[in-house]
């Protein structure tokens, strides 16, 4: 067996991530792609096509996951998404809250990365609110809440909660012929209901889309296979290199800011390193940075009132709580989890949906005259 160089296959990992993620940030900026502003342009405007940008970048990853899977590139059964533990109500729950806060926040996990690249103070703020709250919530007293109460309620399922794992069974079809079906199937109807109408045919739109989906697709790469070796020199065993669950692992972005946090403050703690996530959410900022600074959109942005100020950091600490609870935020759970077509991440789709929308009811009642005055 050829001997295996872990830090420079390590290196290899974040520099791929760093790359991937910084043409990922540059690409957001500069297309307006978010999960957010996806939900209140349909809400607000009646314009459905940056619901159909997330949509056409869900539909792709499912796609290249299940390729990737059926050519044995990746093993769909050790990424972060597929345990037997059904946690279905922490998913509901944690999905609402993220979809409400991020309303409040201006943003999910990925667009306030981007706007901080875009020199958004506000943005700057939730990062790192919304980081100490995961924090509290993966490691702190929310975590022991969270653990007595909604993640004691859930189902434990006699196989991975992928959707092929539980189907295989009952139908009596061979599970990776099943997942190769269904997720063609899948990630075709969701590509089809982005490409019904051609108004949403232009360039800008197909091209986020797409983008967004491949990004998801070479991160579960870069962890699955490049970053994976099946016996670690030192321990014996298999390892994904640099990621924080030493699982597969794709984009997230809640628990991932609580890790930049942590390494940033614990820099000289030599057992603090850099991973797949800290990288990740520096190749968003800088990406995202460039953009605005060759298009000179970069501008300086603080709150605008006191209520302005509550709102976002109301919305980050539901960000937060709800993003661990959920196992995931909208990129999370809404594109890298989705892709393994896993149970809980089809139940938190439509949670981070709703939250969002009733958070813009909510919006819309405080801004309503009071016709008392």
């Amino acid at each position: 067996m050829q001997a295996v160089n872990i830090d420079v296959l390590g290196k290899s990992v974040l520099w791929c991530t760093f790359a991937i993620t910084f043409v990922l940030g540059a690409v957001m900026q500069k297309t307006g792609f978010c999960s957010m502003g996806a939900v209140s342009d349909a809400f607000i405007m009646s314009s459905w096509d940056r619901m159909k940008q997330w949509f056409l970048a869900i539909g792709v990853a499912i796609i290249g996951f299940t390729l990737m899977s059926y050519a044995g590139l990746i093993d769909p059964l050790k990424s972060f998404y597929t345990g037997s533990k059904f946690l279905w109500l922490s998913t509901l729950v944690g999905s609402l809250l993220f979809g409400f806060g991020m309303v409040l926040a201006s943003g999910c996990g990925s667009k306030t990365l981007v706007r901080i690249g875009g020199g958004n103070l506000k943005s700057v703020i939730v990062f790192l609110v919304l980081g100490l709250a995961a924090y509290m919530t993966m490691r702190g007293f929310l975590g022991v809440i969270r653990t007595n109460t909604l993640d004691s309620v859930f189902l434990s399922l006699a196989t991975p909660q992928d959707l092929p794992s539980l189907l295989s069974g009952p139908i009596g079809i061979a599970r990776s012929n099943l997942h190769l079906g269904l997720g063609l199937f899948i990630g075709l109807i969701f590509i089809a209901f982005a490409l019904a109408k051609k108004s949403f045919w232009t360039f800008e739109n197909l091209f986020a889309g797409i983008v967004v989906g491949v990004a998801i697709c070479a991160i579960w790469w870069v962890s699955g296979n490049l970053g994976y070796v099946a016996e670690d020199p030192n321990t014996l065993e298999e390892v994904f290199l640099m990621t924080n669950s030493g699982r597969m692992e794709s984009l997230s972005f809640v628990a991932p800011y609580a890790y930049s946090l942590d390494w940033l403050m614990m820099y000289s703690d030599t057992s603090k390193v850099l991973t797949l996530g800290i990288v990740a959410v520096i190749g968003m900022i800088s990406g995202s940075a460039l953009i605005a600074l060759v298009t000179r959109s970069f501008r300086w942005e603080s709150f605008r009132n006191t209520e302005d100020t509550a709102n976002h950091l109301v919305g980050a600490l539901l960000m937060g709580f709800g993003g661990v609870t959920a196992l995931g935020c909208t990129v999370g759970q809404g594109l890298s989890g989705i892709s393994t077509l896993s149970l809980s991440s089809f139940l938190a789709l439509p949670g981070f949906i709703l939250g969002a929308y009733l958070a813009l009811l909510y919006l819309q009642f405080r801004l309503a005259p009071n016709p008392c005055n």
